[in-house]
């Protein structure tokens, strides 16, 4: 087989970045549609991220946040997004590079994305897990059910008012307990020659 020059993997990725882009960019118009919200789990030390302090050391690695009932300032660039959440009812600012984005997730339609982000973690030094054969993005759709931030949800919920909760932006780290889910790599759709 020849070598890719092209980095078709590449494009691929920066394709599907494109549509999370193209998603919140509707959202600052026209606010969120029915009942769409987002899980957006990204790498808290990748280039460009801005986070405070008080999140970047309770959330080292990955962090999820959720956009739904309560968030401001919602702003998309070409290569980032930021906007304003509350964190155990301490407002935040957070700016999010697109590149720094692991997965994007809306509940509401079982859309999921995931990106292979071991470009990014290489840059920043941390080692790339042995082995590791990821797909470099995918689309998957899993039953209607709650994420797998369910253990912090709950945390979360016992900390504030139900209310309070669901209007909150909720943050966790990748634990690795994701739903089942049947993952369709993008060679899926590739002609066989």
């Amino acid at each position: 087989m020849g070598q890719d020059l092209i980095r078709y993997d590449i494009l691929a990725q920066d394709a599907l970045r494109g549509v999370i882009r193209k998603v919140l960019s509707e959202v600052v118009k026209t606010g969120l549609p029915g009942e769409h919200h987002f899980f957006i789990t990204f790498l808290t030390s990748a280039p460009g991220v801005r986070i405070s302090s008080r999140l970047r050391e309770k959330y080292p690695e990955l962090m999820t946040i959720v956009i739904q009932h309560q968030y401001w300032d919602l702003s998309v660039t070409d290569t980032a997004f930021e906007i304003g959440l509350s964190f155990s009812d301490i407002p935040e600012r957070l700016l999010i590079p697109f590149s720094a984005i692991r997965g994007f997730y809306d509940p509401a339609v079982n859309f999921e994305l995931e990106f292979d982000v071991r470009e990014v973690e290489a840059a920043n030094g941390q080692p790339e897990a042995a082995g590791s054969e990821a797909p470099l993005a995918s689309v998957t759709e899993v039953p209607l059910r709650r994420p797998a931030a369910e253990p912090a949800r709950a945390k979360a919920d016992a900390e504030t008012s139900e209310n309070e909760a669901t209007g909150d932006a909720e943050a966790e780290t990748d634990d690795g307990n994701k739903p089942s889910a049947d993952v369709v790599s993008l060679d899926a759709f590739r002609k066989k020659p």
